[in-house]
């Protein structure tokens, strides 16, 4: 609950108290201090970063790279992963100008929304999204204008409920696709009509691509990859999530040199550059990952439809998410709000999920399942959920 203005500490800036601590790193505590717990809650792979990628990264110790690198970070990362993108999806970045190599893409959004916002200009946030949208908007000043993407739309965003949102205030739409917490990836049809109203009303479109290599059966649309879009889109994306490498925080983000100038003065004063360990372990996932990428998705592919079969059997809705590794079903059945299915599922079956209201507008009653744990304990999990399920 927010303090009362006569409650807060003055010394505390009032942007700290529109923010609610994450619902995420909530359940994650409990689970902490409880044994036997499966969590699936955090949206963290269960793969160890692979072994030839990390041995890259500490050969560049033993030979002494431990200095600073040039605050866009290493040129040889940010070559190799333009050959990259223009590999994967046709659009081209200049390594100088054009690209940062930021501390995750939790830095980059920092850098992006400090640099963009003044106070009072508005965000379009498609909602439910990832935790930390909405608290660095507000950190930068900006105001979040969020938008409820609908279960009977598989959770995709159309430009139809963006517009009538749109204001003078308007300053950019984000897009967060493939989707955390739903799933859902978004369709180039309804891409290129948002691309479209971004056209009409001047704006920027940040799209935040952290999962775009782990989609199933269905493409992964580039945004700054549509027509005309690569000039007003900043793309964000990074190496955590296809490549098993979270604790390396490695990201990025590329936009046209103009708007790359304003992020990199947040960049060189908040962090000076990326680890340079980490830079080279990004630079080796980029050159031998692949293989590894293709084995770590065929096995969350398995789980995918292991638990959205399961879920279903036990009468929690749940349509098969697209990308990404999570699952949000409904759990309107039970009649329990999803605060109230949480807190009972992890206290009763030692099961640990996320309320999907954690996650914003349209996450009520659900709950997200992140399928990230091995095969054998999501089926132990699914057994403790049906259980649990079974009393209502």
């Amino acid at each position: 609950m927010t303090p009362t203005l006569a409650a807060r500490n003055r010394f505390i800036a009032d942007r700290i108290y529109k923010v609610k601590p994450s619902g995420i790193r909530r359940f994650f505590g409990i689970a902490a201090k409880m044994p036997d717990v499966i969590s699936l809650g955090i949206g963290e792979p269960d793969f160890v970063t692979p072994e030839p990628i990390s041995r890259r990264a500490f050969e560049s110790v033993a030979r002494g790279i431990t200095n600073y690198t040039a605050n866009s970070g290493l040129l040889e990362l940010r070559e190799r992963l333009a050959v990259h993108l223009e590999n994967l999806y046709a659009v081209s970045y200049e390594a100088e100008g054009e690209m940062i190599i930021t501390v995750g893409v939790s830095e980059a959004l920092r850098c992006v929304f400090a640099a963009i916002c003044n106070a009072g200009d508005e965000i379009i946030v498609p909602t439910p999204c990832f935790v930390a949208y909405e608290p660095e908007i507000l950190f930068a000043d900006g105001v979040p204008v969020t938008v409820e993407c609908r279960a009977e739309n598989n959770f995709e965003i159309t430009a139809e409920e963006i517009e009538p949102l749109i204001t003078p205030r308007t300053k950019a739409i984000f897009i967060g696709f493939p989707n955390n917490p739903t799933g859902a990836v978004l369709s180039r049809e309804n891409a290129l009509k948002i691309a479209a109203l971004a056209e009409k009303y001047d704006l920027l479109i940040i799209s935040d691509e952290i999962y775009d290599r782990l989609v199933y059966g269905t493409e992964h649309v580039c945004f700054a990859a549509l027509p005309q879009m690569k000039k007003r889109t900043v793309l964000l994306g990074g190496f955590s999530k296809d490549y098993a490498m979270t604790g390396w925080r490695v990201g990025y983000v590329c936009a046209d040199a103009e708007l790359m100038e304003a992020f990199a003065k947040i960049h060189q004063y908040d962090v000076m550059s990326a680890p340079t360990i980490s830079q080279f372990a990004a630079l080796a996932a980029l050159e031998i990952g692949e293989p590894f990428v293709q084995t770590m998705l065929g096995e969350y592919d398995k789980r995918r439809r292991l638990i959205v079969s399961a879920l279903n059997e036990m009468g929690l809705k749940c349509s098969a998410p697209k990308g990404a590794f999570y699952a949000f079903p409904s759990i309107a059945k039970t009649g329990l709000d999803d605060e109230t299915f949480a807190q009972r599922l992890i206290t009763e079956e030692k099961v640990a999920v996320v309320p999907g209201s954690a996650f914003g507008a349209g996450g009520e009653n659900h709950v997200r399942i992140a399928y990230c744990k091995s095969y054998a304990q999501i089926e132990t999990a699914l057994e403790r959920i049906g259980k649990f399920v079974g009393r209502f």
